[in-house]
C-alpha cells in the first residue's frame, strides 16, 4: 500500500505513523503540504493529514490550504483511505461540511477519550478499548459533517472522532501518533500554549515518566489496521 502524508510544520511529523508503515511492509512518503508539489490522488492509497498551528480558515495567511482541501476532497472521492489528525480533521470535516470553530475549551494533555455507542460498532474505532487515554492539543474543534458518524468523545470536547465512508475516512482530534521524542519537539515549539486552564497540562505533566506513550502506539496500530483491513 502507497501511504502519503501531508504534514504543515517541521516540528509536528508523522511520529509512530513510520513505524506502522515500515513494519506491516507499506511504502512511506510525505509532502510539506506550504512547500509543495502536492501529489497527485493517484499516487497513494492511503492519505494521513497530519496536525499544525495554523486554522483551517486562515486561507489569506496561508494559501496553500485551499489547494489540501481540494486534494483532501478529491482524495475522498476516489474512495481512498484518508485519516485526519488534529488539523487534519478539522480540514477533513471543513471539506465533508462540517464547520470548524474555537472550542469551548483548550485542551491540551492526556485526558481520557470514550466512544460513542456507533463508535464501538465501527470497524475501525471498534478495534479501540471503549475508553482510552490520549494525547490532546487544541483549541478549535470540529462539527461531526453531514452523513458522518460520531465515533468518540471526552470530558472536554464533544466531538473527538467521526468516521465516514463506513470506515475509509477517519477524522481524530486526538493524538494517537506521538512519540516521546516528537513530544518533546512540540513542547519545544509550541510551549507558549501551555498556559494556566481546567484542560491544559503543563510540559512536565505531558513528559511524565509514566506518559502512557506504549499504549498510544498500540490504539494507533489498531486504528491503522482496522482502516488497512478496508482498503485491502
Amino acid at each position: 500500500m502507497q501511504v502519503h502524508y501531508l504534514q504543515h510544520v517541521a516540528f509536528e511529523g508523522i511520529g509512530a505513523i513510520g513505524e506502522w508503515a515500515s513494519t506491516r511492509g507499506h511504502d512511506l512518503a510525505g509532502t510539506h503540504a506550504a512547500l509543495r508539489p502536492l501529489p497527485e490522488v493517484h499516487d497513494f492509497d492511503f492519505l494521513v493529514v497530519l496536525g499544525g498551528p495554523m486554522n483551517i480558515y486562515q486561507e489569506q495567511d496561508h494559501p496553500w490550504l485551499r489547494e489540501e482541501k481540494k486534494l483532501i476532497r478529491a482524495a475522498v472521492a476516489a474512495r481512498k483511505l484518508v485519516l485526519g489528525v488534529c488539523l487534519g480533521a478539522q480540514l477533513l470535516a471543513d471539506v465533508l461540511g462540517g464547520p470548524v470553530t474555537r472550542g469551548s475549551q483548550i485542551e491540551i494533555g492526556w485526558y481520557p477519550v470514550e466512544l460513542t455507542p456507533a463508535g464501538r460498532e465501527s470497524p475501525v474505532f471498534g478495534r479501540l478499548p471503549a475508553r482510552f487515554s490520549a494525547l490532546h492539543w487544541h483549541g478549535d474543534t470540529f462539527a461531526i459533517p453531514p452523513a458522518a458518524v460520531h465515533a468518540a468523545f471526552s470530558a472536554a470536547c464533544t466531538n473527538q472522532a467521526f468516521e465516514y465512508g463506513a470506515g475509509h475516512v477517519v477524522g481524530i482530534q486526538f493524538h494517537l501518533e506521538e512519540t516521546r521524542e516528537s513530544l518533546s519537539a512540540l513542547v519545544d515549539n509550541a510551549g507558549e500554549d501551555l498556559v494556566e486552564g481546567p484542560w491544559i497540562a503543563t510540559a512536565d505533566e505531558l513528559l511524565a515518566p509514566g506518559a502512557p506513550f506504549a499504549e498510544s502506539r498500540s490504539l494507533l496500530f489498531a486504528l491503522l489496521d482496522g482502516m488497512a483491513a478496508l482498503g485491502a
